[in-house]
């Protein structure tokens, strides 16, 4: 499960900056100043530059890793032929732009020195806007946040013969098994300092593949992948989506599931239901009664079933990741986001009597559940 590192980002040359700024965006701009900014588990760096004599105040420098590092994701992706000539993220964006999703303004991309000018949607996540926000104010914001799911959803899902990447790699079992496997690899026997038993292990895999097996079979839908509280914008009015790169097609329940059982933020279970209802609600409204079907829209206790099967996937994935973050890439920022996150897997594992053979042995791994 090792996969390709790439190498740390050069140091910024103000020179060319300047350059670029007066001769390359689709605007003249006087640099003032850039400040770094805490970026992601990625390789990547950003940074905001600040104008002067410009139509707008600053932009965004994202700052790719090495010049071929679109070639390899930061996530693994299935076994997909593409030959990729494209960075990634500005092929999606274009993709997502064209459907009037919310997504950044690419001002210019200096292909030579990996440095991507995009348009600066503050600093306010949605998880920061909701730590100090009342119940009404949050409210608003994940109804927000649930209707821009449905607008991808429902827009880009039906352009499955655009040139967009994402349509080429889809979650199959081998990449949620991919997926089990490093929670299994760095969330229990890295985490704990010992390998799981071979009995165990056996019995847990054979609960994942089932598991996988049933995702795998769901009808698939344009999914961001990554689509929380951390990577959707507060900008005035606007929510802006990022990190959208590493979209492909996934079960419908795969995004609802990211944003509403985040590793970041807990909501309150009547919330969830809400969001839940209002996601299904909106969905409908852009689909006709056999794909409503085909979905599962109509027949909540199915739905509901997909939805907490897939956070489970989802968030044992976190959970590994977190640790993997933290002993490969020595970044223990995400630690802290553990405890919640497997908290959800727990409290599903405890609803379904077939998902109970994979709560009794994985709990003596998981300090949180003993």
């Amino acid at each position: 499960m090792k996969g390709h590192v790439l190498r740390a980002p050069s140091a910024l040359n103000d020179d060319l900056l300047k350059k670029t700024l007066q001769a390359d965006l689709p605007f003249s701009a006087q640099f003032v100043e850039c400040h770094p900014l805490a970026g992601d588990a990625s390789n990547r760096r950003y940074y905001r530059l600040t104008l002067a004599e410009a139509p707008v105040d600053s932009l965004i420098l994202m700052q790719l890793a090495d010049p071929e590092g679109f070639k390899a994701s930061e996530e693994a992706v299935s076994g997909s032929t593409q030959d990729l000539t494209e960075l990634p993220f500005l092929n999606v964006l274009t993709f997502l732009r064209s459907l009037d999703i919310v997504v950044p303004a690419l001002y210019y991309f200096d292909e030579l020195a990996g440095l991507l000018y995009l348009e600066d949607f503050g600093d306010l996540t949605l998880t920061e806007a909701c730590s100090t926000a009342d119940p009404a104010r949050r409210e608003q914001l994940y109804g927000q946040a649930i209707d821009t799911l449905v607008q991808i959803h429902l827009r880009a899902s039906s352009h499955e013969q655009s040139s967009c990447l994402a349509f080429g790699r889809s979650f199959d079992v081998p990449l949620l098994m991919w997926e089990f496997e490093h929670f299994l690899e760095y969330g229990v026997e890295a985490r704990q300092g010992k390998p799981l038993g071979d009995a165990a292990a056996r019995q847990i895999r054979d609960v994942f593949q089932t598991m996988a097996e049933y995702l795998v079979a769901q009808p698939r839908v344009f999914t961001h992948r990554d689509y929380h509280s951390r990577n959707l914008m507060v900008d005035g009015e606007r929510l802006g989506v990022i990190d959208f790169q590493d979209a492909l097609l996934g079960p419908a329940t795969y995004d609802l599931a990211s944003l509403l059982r985040d590793s970041y933020i807990a909501l309150p279970e009547h919330l969830i239901d809400q969001m839940i209802d209002r996601y299904v609600q909106g969905m409908c409204a852009g689909v006709g009664r056999a794909k409503q079907g085909e979905l599962l829209l109509t027949d909540p206790v199915a739905f509901r079933r997909l939805f907490d099967y897939t956070s489970i996937q989802r968030n044992l994935k976190a959970a590994g990741r977190f640790v993997y973050i933290d002993r490969v890439k020595q970044n223990s920022k995400f630690l802290a986001d553990i405890p919640r996150t497997l908290g959800y897997v727990q409290k599903n594992l405890t609803k379904y009597p077939e998902l109970r053979t994979l709560l009794s042995h994985l709990s003596p791994h998981v300090p949180e559940w003993q």
